[in-house]
This record gives C-alpha cells, structure tokens and sequence, in this order.
C-alpha cells in the first residue's frame, strides 16, 4: 500500500515527466515543490516506489520515469475524482468545440470528420473516429432523374441529408411525371425505413403496389442493395498523425514509420476501436492494450450510441506520457456534446 507521502512523490513525478518529457529527480522535486522534505528523504521514497513497480530508471539517468503501473493507479484516481468535477475545459476550449460544429456539419460524415480533426487538434495527439453507419441512416425520399429513353438515375437521400445514387433500368418511354409519380409513392412507403431494411422482400411489396414492370424492379433491388450495402460500411476517421513528430518518444523514424503503418491500415484501426469496451469511457495503457503494434502508447476512447445502438467509437492515440487529465477531459465534453448534435446533425 502507498501511504499519502509516496502518492504524493509519485503524482509530482508523473505530471512533471508529462510536461517536460525528462527523468524526474530528488533534487528537482525538493527545489520545485514545497513538500517540506530534504532529496536525501524525496530519493529514499522513490527507490521504495520503484521497488514496488512505480518507477523505472531510463538507462543511466539519475531521475525516474513512472512506469504503466503508475500510470493505471494516477488515471484511476483521476477519473474517479473527474465525476465530482468535470475537468480542465476551459470556457474557450468549449467555445472553440462549439464552434468548430457549427461551421463544419452538413451531414453524419461530416460530424465524425470533424470529430476527428478537433480531437487530435485539442489533444496535440492522433485521433480515430470510427463512424458505424448502419443504425443510423433512415430512407428520406428518393428522386428519378430521366437519363436516356431505358434508363434513370435514382437518388436516395436519407435523414442525415446524406446522398446516394445509382443507375437503374425503366421501361422504354416512361416519362418524367410516371417516374415522379413512381417516386413519390415509394417515398411515402419507405420512409423511415433503415436501408439495411429496404430487402428484396420489401421492395417487391412496396413496389408492386405502383408498378408491375420486372425490369425495373429487378433493377431497383441491384441499386438499392449496393447503396445499402455500402451504407452499411465503417467509415474510419483520422486526425493528427503528423502530431507523433511533435512527441520525443517518436522520434526515433523506425518506430513512428511502424504506427504510421497500423494506422494506414483501415482494418487494423477498425479492430483496434472495435475491441474496446462499449460502456463509457475506457483507458488503456501500455501492454493493456491487445494489438501488439501500440503496446507501448496509451489510448482514451469513448463510444456513443443513438437509440439504444453503437454510432460511432472516438479515441485518441500517444505516448503513455500523454496528458490524460486534458485528454479525459476533451474526451467527456466531446461525447456529451456529440449526443446532443447526433439526434439532429442538421
């Protein structure tokens, strides 16, 4: 057990190491802080606390560095005192948060793009947003534009004021005001409906109520199947990759080329943030972490749902030196705020 002076040694230790990225010493401690301790007493407790798994000795360095274990036990105090009190947030970060929405959204891409640049903007980290698109977009209306005599494009819209089309056959000489009418009818029987939802089953229904020409139905079903289909997708987002050359940890070029790799890898992110606890807010650190490619980073991420289901997943990605207090914090306002503008991204 750790009585109150070592807790206190080893939290100077670990937010001084987080501002200046150097091994922290006895002597520093006792000039810097007014515990009303000598460096002989300060060095006699931090041989203890490396004794007992909290500090490491980085080669020949006469200061210490915390180690993951002491990381995990100041995150978990942390955390725990953040539910009485928020965070660091200043009022412009959150005006900068706000406004930075605001003038960026037009549709749900556009939320989890933004989510992303303004993370890793605020965090001075690498941000991944992991946009799970499926339960969230809903047919709105879908439009025919004539394009020859036998074909039309069709256009589905959805209710986060996304776009897809695709090519379909029609019977020769259809004209506008029948492709209209055609239109609108399936609009208002449609509408609603998940496209994941909008089968080969349904459509037939749906469309056999207007229609009985089989080209174009045979057609429809193809279309809608590849837009649902591609609706379905995960979408990753990044931000702040350039930020590891601002970290002295990364600036040996071998290890930053060996993240910059997992994080082009599209399926490798999505697992990563798929992996995760979807419960709240989650820290891991160091060799917490399972992919072996970020067991010496630490990682926040957060999950947000919209009516019960998984929307999408955000994280930030450093150094087990990253600054958590800030980065919890960013972390809280975002997915509060990201709850509120996804039940209406308009």
């Amino acid at each position: 057990m750790l009585n109150d002076r070592k807790r206190k040694i080893l939290q100077i230790i670990i937010e001084d190491y987080i501002e200046t990225a150097e091994p922290v010493g006895s002597r520093t401690i006792a000039r810097k802080h007014n515990l009303g301790l000598s460096p002989a007493t300060i060095r006699n407790e931090m041989s203890d606390l490396e004794l007992l798994g909290y500090l490491e000795q980085p080669h020949t360095s006469a200061g210490r560095v915390p180690s993951a274990q002491a990381y995990r036990l100041y995150v978990d105090s942390m955390v725990d005192s953040m539910k009485e009190e928020p965070g660091v947030l200043t009022e412009n970060d959150m005006a900068l948060i706000n406004s930075w929405y605001k003038e960026r959204i037009r549709n749900m891409d556009d939320i989890f793009k933004s989510t992303a640049k303004i993370l890793s903007r605020m965090t001075q980290n690498v941000s991944l947003v992991l946009a799970n698109k499926k339960s969230t977009a809903r047919f709105k209306y879908l439009k025919f534009l004539p394009l020859s005599d036998t074909q039309a494009i069709m256009c589905i819209v959805t209710d986060d004021g996304a776009m897809d089309n695709g090519l379909i056959d029609i019977p020769a000489g259809m004209s506008g005001s029948e492709l209209d009418y055609l239109s609108g009818k399936m609009s208002n029987l449609l509408e609603g409906r998940r496209l994941t939802e909008i089968n080969g089953d349904l459509l037939q229904e749906v469309y056999s109520a207007v229609s009985e020409d089989e080209v174009m139905l045979a057609s429809l079903k193809k279309a809608i199947s590849n837009i649902a289909a591609k609706n379905s997708e995960q979408k990753v987002f990044l931000g702040g990759a350039k930020q590891l050359l601002n970290q002295p940890e990364f600036q040996d070029v071998g290890r930053v080329k060996n993240l910059l790799g997992i994080l082009e890898e599209e399926k490798v992110v999505k697992d990563i943030l798929n992996a995760g606890d979807d419960s709240g807010l989650k820290v891991t650190i160091g060799s917490e972490n399972k992919f072996t490619g970020i067991k010496d980073c630490s990682m926040v991420q957060a999950t947000n749902r919209l009516n019960g289901q998984i929307v999408g997943t955000m994280a930030v990605l450093g150094p087990t030196r990253m600054e958590y207090r800030k980065v919890i914090a960013v972390m809280n306002y975002l997915h509060k705020y990201l709850e509120t503008i996804l039940k209406d991204p308009k």
